[in-house]
């Protein structure tokens, strides 16, 4: 993703907001061949405790307040406006562990199940982002 640099010295790349480990690209591939096109919710918190939700990609309505902060390997990734406003100064990172994903979500019965990792973005990269 690029975007003009105030400087005018061209396009500037911006960081991503979401990445994903290789443990999760590698369950993101096992879930597209099983269910077709997919997406990731981040989940709010009370009842999933802020996992990411992953759905088929037309089991899942998004609102009008969703924010799309990105894909990764094909899959497109979600939060509400609220939460991301708390979060638009952090990267998120998919990984994965052992467990049982959330009730609905389709990484429930793999024995292993979606994880949100964060970072926050450096000063640097928040300028390349323009705040946003």
């Amino acid at each position: 993703m690029t975007a003009n640099n105030p400087h005018n010295q061209g396009p500037v790349d911006e960081p991503e907001r979401v990445l994903a480990t290789p443990a999760a690209l590698a369950l993101i591939a096992e879930l597209q061949d099983r269910y077709g096109p997919i997406l990731f919710h981040q989940s709010g918190g009370c009842c999933d405790g802020s996992s990411p939700m992953c759905y088929a990609a037309g089991d899942f309505l998004l609102g009008d307040r969703d924010v799309r902060l990105g894909e990764v390997a094909g899959a497109p990734v979600y939060m509400g406006a609220d939460q991301f406003e708390v979060w638009r100064h952090t990267q998120l990172i998919l990984d994965v562990v052992p467990g049982r994903g959330g009730m609905f979500s389709l990484d429930n019965g793999t024995e292993r199940r979606f994880l949100t990792r964060s970072r926050a973005f450096s000063g640097e990269e928040m300028c390349r982002i323009g705040g946003r």
